[in-house]
């Protein structure tokens, strides 16, 4: 994943429908620095051109993920960050499909044990979601803590990756298959 300072280039911004609701992508140059669930569609369909083919690409990926036909998205995507940010998503990536862990977990792999809530506040700023996948990190208690796309969409995402929920929550918690 690349780790790119963007500047003020000229943003795209494009929705599309899935069935699990509206995603919206952002398009810098040749990457998407934006990827995430929204409840409501505040851009349009992606426009025709090299950045709205990688916006359309973008759409159809995550459809193909929520529709369980693609394992992981395949995207070229530049993430802006603090260094910190940067550690915790890198360490989100390797998370498995199929597996969660702890806030508090994430924090021991960063080496910031005991500061979960400084790892959580750089998790849910994640600006690439499925890419990096920030759903994939779960409460203390297996409880679903905070998703930007909503609480029911990271639900849908941990079941359709295999992941048992009951009561929002992964009984199992933290499954550290990584």
């Amino acid at each position: 994943m690349e780790h790119t300072r963007r500047g003020t280039a000229d943003t795209l911004r494009a929705s599309g429908r899935t069935p699990f609701g509206w995603v919206e992508v952002a398009v810098e140059g040749d990457e998407v620095t934006g990827l995430a669930f929204v409840e409501d569609a505040t851009a349009g369909p992606p426009p025709r051109g090299a950045r709205g083919a990688l916006a359309r690409e973008a759409i159809a990926q995550v459809r193909d993920y929520v529709r369980g036909r693609r394992d992981e998205l395949d995207l070229p995507v530049a993430l802006t960050g603090t260094p910190f940010q940067h550690e915790v998503w890198d360490e989100v990536a390797r998370i498995p499909r199929g597996a969660t862990i702890t806030y508090a977990e994430l924090a021991r792999r960063v080496g910031r044990t005991g500061s979960f809530r400084a790892v959580g506040a750089a998790n849910g700023s994640n600006p690439v979601a499925l890419v990096v996948p920030c759903h994939r990190v779960v409460g203390s208690d297996g409880g679903l803590t905070g998703y930007g796309g909503g609480v029911d969409v990271k639900e849908r995402l941990l079941r359709l990756e295999g992941v048992e929920v009951r009561d929002g929550r992964c009984p199992d918690g933290d499954t550290r298959r990584t």
